[in-house]
């Protein structure tokens, strides 16, 4: 007999639990370097950064329907004009640098939606992926000048947080996640294509 699927409410719960987690862990890691983002002359917000799973994308959307109707159309006529912007440079062979459509002088509109790359960016980094492999990425440049000096830095290792949201996204999609395209979006195409039809 199939197993009862689960609540598309307890899946949220379990997601919005392991982003406070990541962010935990994120704090930690940023407290033992001293980083703190404010005062930076750069902005994380004009990375580019795209999103793969279907249950981060439902949840932003979660967000946006939280906000007033009037915020929302404001919220998805910036990401619009993001995903317009982004398209023209990629086919410059240019990697983007544009303002994410969340940021409002300076303020995620939907800061406790945000997904995990843009929880766990700034900090050195590593996870293993499933083939064994480990990658590492060195951190923000702010990170990476307050560090210099540390005979050992302290690293946040993603490993578990991936694994965790792997199986998160595999209760969401359940067993269509085979047939399914692979999420490869930002975060303005996740707003401008709609909330995935799960």
């Amino acid at each position: 007999m199939m197993g009862k699927k689960t609540s598309k409410s307890t899946l949220f719960g379990k997601l919005s639990r392991l982003y406070s987690e990541m962010e935990e862990t994120y704090n930690r890691v940023a407290g033992k370097i001293g980083l703190s983002c404010l005062g930076c002359p750069d902005n994380c917000c004009t990375s580019y950064f795209q999103h793969h799973t279907y249950i981060e994308w439902a949840y932003l959307w979660k967000g946006i329907r939280s906000r007033p109707d009037e915020k929302q159309r404001e919220l998805m006529n910036r990401a619009g004009e993001y995903a317009r912007q982004s398209r023209a440079l990629l086919a410059q062979g240019l990697k983007p640098r544009i303002m994410c459509p969340l940021n409002d002088n300076g303020l995620c509109q939907l800061y406790g939606y945000r997904l995990m790359i843009c929880r766990m960016h700034g900090v050195p980094n590593s996870f293993i992926r499933t083939d064994g492999k480990k990658m590492s990425f060195p951190g923000c440049f702010r990170c990476q000048e307050l560090y210099s000096h540390l005979e050992e830095v302290p690293v946040l290792d993603r490993t578990g947080f991936y694994r965790d949201l792997a199986s998160l996204e595999m209760a969401f999609v359940g067993p269509k996640i085979k047939a399914l395209p692979r999420v490869n979006l930002t975060l303005a195409e996740m707003l401008v294509q709609g909330p995935p039809g799960i």
